[in-house]
């Protein structure tokens, strides 16, 4: 038997408000960090790793917010955590106390995905598999026992959840070979920062485009004739062949949402996202009634599974950008991936930020193999910023995200990076608060 002996968290922080590295309409100096949770066992070789992201201050709340949950798994075997691990799910996200703050949403709910990526990194390590090679090969039944389905079950039963897993299982092997052949396609953000110049842009964008991407996303939101005039040199520079995708991170109310997406008509987006408020479900539903047929994209700041029920029952979501650090890890996460195919509402995972491209590769490799089937007119975001820090960092090749084949979620970092970017203790916040 082996055992989870202790666990630790660091406050880990990365200084990109220096370069507007992620900036947007409302998050205008952000710097990317994580909450870095390692699970020890006692097998000194054998340890989880788990993240949950955040853009600076804050993180610490999180941090002390994982704390909570240690106790509930110290002392633990792992073959108990892995038999159990859906009902151990539930007692988190369903704490007595602790679910007073959310429920199921906000800094607990990212402490219990922080922790609980830690485990499925720990679960799949002890089967010396990649984490999304691991949930593909396991039984359907199984994996609707780590599922939750309170609050969904009036659109995705249990029942329903293995009708799909079940039908998929034929052709998995096929998907398999593909995408350990073909890769996943993806879209990059890193040339469309708000707090880029022009110049800088249209650089990027033809980087990008030698590299192999042809689908960029631009931030949005503050001025309607910047972001017109933006727009037009960027279709100009990447072509009529290539996409192009607008975000404007939460900054419009509804009237506003709909004056600046049909000013941005003319350049054949790809899909808009964020345009209001995230929680905005009727918003969204208003919006689209005046937009016509541009797609509207949400998701990555959605608190939980019934967030997401209600955009995928309403119609109001075009696009499902699922998060790996704002639901409550696979368990959750499937669900979600689970209702979106049978609502016909493709997923784009949202990534990015630190660690969010390492996790979101495993994400869309589970969907097309298990769940969906399928890669046309799909793509996950990209970012390219701060992979150095991880010993497993994602794979690109021509603008597709390589299945990644290193054992667990591919979120460990370096004990260098850890160590010079703790906060506030660490060698280069020492130096710099």
């Amino acid at each position: 038997m082996t055992k989870i002996t202790k666990f630790s968290v660091q406050d880990v922080r990365f200084p990109t408000s220096k370069d507007l590295t992620g900036s947007d309409a409302i998050h205008t100096d952000p710097d990317y960090s994580a909450t870095y949770v390692t699970a020890y066992t006692d097998q000194s070789e054998l340890k989880g790793y788990g993240i949950a992201f955040t853009i600076g201050k804050g993180n610490d709340i999180v941090a002390e917010c994982i704390k909570h949950f240690f106790p509930i798994f110290e002392n633990m075997d792992i073959d108990d955590l892995e038999n159990n691990i859906g009902k151990l799910w539930f007692k988190c996200v369903d704490h007595s106390q602790l679910r007073w703050l959310g429920p199921e949403k906000g800094v607990v709910h990212m402490a219990v995905s922080a922790i609980f990526n830690c485990l499925w990194d720990l679960i799949a390590k002890k089967h010396k598999k990649p984490l999304w090679q691991f949930v593909v090969e396991s039984e359907p039944e199984k994996i609707v026992s780590w599922l939750t389905f309170k609050y969904i079950e009036d659109v995705l039963t249990p029942e329903e959840a293995l009708a799909i897993l079940s039908n998929n299982q034929n052709d998995k092997q096929k998907r398999i070979d593909t995408v350990l052949q073909e890769g996943y396609p993806s879209y990059t953000t890193a040339a469309g920062w708000l707090g880029y110049s022009d110049e800088k842009i249209i650089q990027l964008c033809k980087e990008y485009i030698a590299k192999g991407w042809k689908h960029f996303k631009i931030k949005v939101g503050l001025d309607l004739d910047a972001d017109v005039k933006r727009l037009d040199l960027i279709r100009k520079t990447i072509g009529d062949d290539c996409f192009i995708m607008v975000d404007a991170n939460q900054q419009w109310n509804v009237k506003q949402s709909i004056k600046h997406i049909n000013a941005y008509k003319k350049f054949n987006l790809f899909f808009v996202e964020e345009p209001t408020s995230p929680d905005d479900v009727m918003g969204f539903a208003k919006i689209k009634k005046e937009v016509g047929n541009v797609r509207l994209a949400t998701g990555e700041a959605c608190g939980g599974r019934i967030m997401f029920k209600q955009f995928l029952e309403s119609g109001a979501m075009n696009i499902c950008q699922i998060d790996s650090c704002r639901l409550g890890s696979i368990n959750e996460i499937i669900t979600v991936l689970l209702m979106a195919h049978k609502f016909n509402v493709p997923v784009f995972p949202h990534a990015g930020g630190v660690g969010l491209c390492e996790y979101v590769q495993h994400l869309c490799m589970i969907d097309y193999i298990l769940i969906n089937g399928s890669k046309n007119d799909k793509v996950v975001e990209y970012q390219d910023s701060l992979h150095e820090h991880f010993i497993y960092p994602c794979k690109i090749e021509n603008g597709n995200y390589m299945p990644p084949l290193d054992h667990g979620y591919s979120i460990e970092m370096k004990e260098k990076s850890v160590n010079e970017f703790s906060f506030p203790n660490g060698e280069y916040w020492k130096n710099n608060i």
